[in-house]
């Protein structure tokens, strides 16, 4: 077993690093790939709008719900192991979910793909955090954040391209050439890594974790279609609260926790999570509407929509991997660089929501002032999760991590959605809250010109929700960490 010296890189970190990147891009991809085969499985395997829902939210579900159990296993039982096993059933559920014959045996192979990916994005990252030095780590962090900018951006497109030259189960296959170069390749050069010391595993908290986040998330992505009131949502959501609640209370008792809650009382830790929920919150949310107004608006084909968010992908992916937003947070630190960050982001919101009636100009600027920002806030943030976090538990910082993600992108969509559809629903009474139902509807050109800016004003008010709620994450974000940088000055100016 090779191991990684704690002050020194790894000699191929670079090549390591590209290796788990690879891995973790095939995961992202599933994320979105799926949304454009909708058209293609109701139609080929006969599945119905509960069908397509469970088989997007059987992944998303089962992967977030892990993630922090994921995380810890990785770092008890070591990071490669877990990383080979991730890699395993990622390609084994891709295989069944590409020759599936029924929606059934879909959802299962949607459900397995998610422990795999459960698995990758919590290794990926905590494995970043062991073969590079303290010196490296933001800038490995930053092309950790472009890779996942790209698979957002490249899903779609992606997708579309697949399927216009093969059947819908391609998307899935594709996933098979990487996840076998990528076990090679992690076998080959990944350094094995683990806690020096082996905890006794906390079966219960991952248990309880595991409940707990399913069933928070659950209730976050059903409420827009059943109502925040309905018995299930609530039911959900309650059950939610009382494992998580539990979940906290047994992780505060016992000697060794998955879950360290001691983390919290670190202002580093506190800042960047608070700023993390917030930023994702505003930006999943935002650009899900996004890509509503670019072709329930202005028309565009999935396709078409997907070439034109690319942008703000682009712009991370030069800035991170050209390594200029690492030079900007080493020149600026990292509170002025996640406030600096996120009112590039809010700022960008603010230009989509207000000039993108106008033609794809202001959406442009939007896109590119968004893709800035987090080239320079991400790698901040994560970074900042991840140093405020004991080396040997990095598993369970990537874990946070990705929960955090999860949860707030979930909820911004699920509440900045519901914005979108009161503010409809309030100019056009008489219509659905769907727009492709009031268009359906409409009896002259003029209704539907009238039920078109309708969404278009439901959708500025919450783009702008969404960039209030994203400038309030840097602002809170910086002024955490900044306060905990004092403290730690004052502490070694006194010692």
């Amino acid at each position: 077993m090779s191991t990684v010296p704690a002050h020194q890189g790894h000699p191929q970190r670079w090549l390591i690093l590209g290796v788990i990147c690879l891995a973790q891009l095939t995961v992202l991809l599933d994320n979105t790939v799926l949304n454009v085969a909708i058209p293609s499985l109701t139609r080929e395997l006969g599945a119905a709008t509960s069908d397509i829902q469970w088989m997007i939210n059987a992944y998303s579900l089962v992967q977030s719900g892990l993630l922090l159990a994921a995380g810890s296993a990785a770092d008890r039982y070591g990071r490669k192991r877990m990383l080979i096993a991730g890699l395993a059933l990622f390609g084994l559920g891709s295989l069944v979910a590409g020759l599936a014959h029924s929606t059934p045996q879909l959802i299962a192979a949607r459900a397995g793909m998610g422990v795999g990916g459960a698995l990758l994005l919590t290794t990926t990252l905590a494995v970043a955090m062991q073969i590079f030095t303290p010196d490296e780590q933001p800038r490995a962090i930053g092309v950790w954040s472009a890779v996942n900018a790209l698979g957002f951006a490249a899903g779609p497109l992606l997708g579309g391209f697949v399927l216009n030259h093969f059947w819908w189960g391609a998307i899935f296959l594709i996933n098979l050439p990487v996840a076998a170069l990528g076990l090679a390749a992690v076998v080959a050069l990944v350094p094995e890594s683990k806690a020096p010391r082996g905890d006794r595993p906390d079966l219960l908290g991952a248990l309880l974790s595991t409940i707990g986040m399913t069933a928070l998330v659950y209730a976050i992505i059903s409420g827009p279609e059943h109502g925040w009131t309905s018995g299930r949502v609530l039911l959900t959501a309650a059950v939610a609260l009382l494992v998580l609640g539990g979940f906290a209370r047994w992780e505060s008792r016992i000697p060794h926790p998955m879950l360290d809650l001691h983390f919290f009382r670190d202002r580093r830790f506190t800042g960047a999570v608070a700023g993390a929920v917030l930023i994702t919150f505003g930006m999943g949310g935002a650009l899900f509407l996004l890509t509503q107004h670019l072709q329930f608006v202005l028309g565009y084909g999935p396709l078409e929509a997907g070439l034109r968010t690319a942008p703000l992908a682009l712009s991370v992916v030069a800035l991170n991997f050209t390594g200029l937003s690492a030079k900007w947070t080493a020149r600026l630190g990292t509170p002025l660089s996640i406030a600096l960050g996120m009112v590039l982001m809010s700022g960008g919101l603010v230009s989509i929501a207000t000039l993108a009636g106008h033609g794809y100009g202001g959406t442009l600027l939007g896109l590119l002032l968004i893709g800035a920002g987090c080239a320079v806030a991400n790698p901040a943030m994560a970074h900042a999760i991840m140093s405020a976090i004991p080396r040997e538990k990095a598993g369970v910082g990537a874990g946070i991590n990705g929960t955090l993600a999860e949860f707030g992108n979930g909820l911004g969509v699920a509440v900045l959605g519901a914005i979108l559809n009161s503010r409809f629903a309030a100019l056009i009474p008489v219509a659905a809250t769907s727009l492709p139902a009031a268009l359906a509807s409409a009896g002259s050109g003029d209704e539907r010109e009238r039920i078109t800016d309708a969404f278009s004003s439901g959708l500025e008010t919450s783009q702008l929700v969404g960039a209030v709620a994203v400038l309030l994450g840097g602002l809170l974000a910086a002024a955490l960490l900044r306060r905990a940088e004092r403290a730690d000055s004052a502490v070694a100016v006194s010692a």
